[in-house]
């Protein structure tokens, strides 16, 4: 997704600069348009950092780290945090951002590569005024659709934890139901065909189901991603004394999913773990 949203900001007509641990991604992305100066060399000169990782401590080193972005900003310029991570955590990063004089704005993102891509994401976002003004060049440029669910970080990602609840659930029930499906003889194209008609359906499945019917796990959102997401929403129930018991059994096939060796595939793979159990064949495995 970062990659897809860093492109959507060239295309608004900024300035780029692309930062992966990856050098090949940091490549590609210059060959598309960004730009080749040393990030280090002009990290005084940005107005934001995007922030596209995978969770808390991810998001703690690029901030703050050995080699920490937010010490080396300009006043004023602003943070826009992207990962899924504790409401409680993204009011600390606000607050140590604070502290450098600079804007720190609640912002998970939802949509996927596609979107991302197109520009089109959804934002959940929470912050200052004045973080939300800073952001909203930035914000423009990748958002199809803004929430901004209040002045304060944390807002964003309690809104992000409630939807990773039900993203989480309906992908893996939706493996369930598809290979419960091929137990009574109805195969994954025909299931796809008819329950995306049906009462059943839902965004998660009409988008994941096609890779099993395709028998494509090329990543779009890994397997690995929900053991994170899913554990950060049991944190914060377990912290309000909720008991999720449905989030806790997407949970456990999503574990044994990234136990398997499926954690970097499509996280559409959590249905090999139904279908090795039930012994099924699914599209595309021999």
């Amino acid at each position: 997704m970062g990659y897809g949203m860093a492109m959507s900001l060239l295309k608004a007509g900024h300035l780029v600069w692309g930062v992966d641990i990856n050098p090949a991604q940091v490549e590609r992305f210059q060959r598309d348009g960004g730009q080749h100066t040393a990030f280090v060399d002009i990290a005084g000169e940005l107005d934001g950092v995007v922030a596209v990782v995978l969770n808390a401590g991810q998001l703690e080193s690029v901030l703050f780290g050995e080699n920490g972005i937010v010490s080396k900003l300009k006043n004023g310029s602003v943070v826009l945090a992207c990962p899924t991570i504790p409401p409680d955590f993204a009011k600390q990063m606000a607050k140590r951002c604070e502290e450098f004089g600079i804007h720190y704005l609640d912002t998970p993102i939802s949509g996927g590569s596609k979107k991302a891509a197109a520009g089109q994401l959804t934002l959940m976002a929470s912050g200052t005024p004045a973080s939300f003004e800073a952001a909203t060049p930035f914000v423009d440029a990748i958002s199809e659709t803004v929430f901004r669910l209040g002045d304060i970080a944390g807002a964003g990602s309690a809104m992000k934890s409630v939807n990773q609840l039900l993203a989480g659930v309906h992908i893996a029930v939706m493996a369930e139901a598809l290979t419960f499906g091929m137990t009574q003889g109805v195969e994954p194209a025909k299931f796809l065909e008819v329950i995306s008609k049906c009462a059943g359906t839902s965004w998660m499945l009409e988008n994941r189901a096609p890779h099993i019917v395709d028998g494509d796990y090329t990543p779009h959102s890994s397997v690995n991603i929900w053991p994170k997401d899913l554990e950060i929403v049991l944190e914060i129930a377990n912290k309000e004394g909720f008991d999720a018991p449905i989030t806790k059994a997407a949970l456990d096939q999503f574990k044994a999913a990234s136990e398997a060796g499926l954690g970097l595939e499509d996280d559409a793979a959590v249905a090999k773990i139904y279908a090795r159990k039930a012994g099924l064949t699914l599209p595309g495995e021999a």
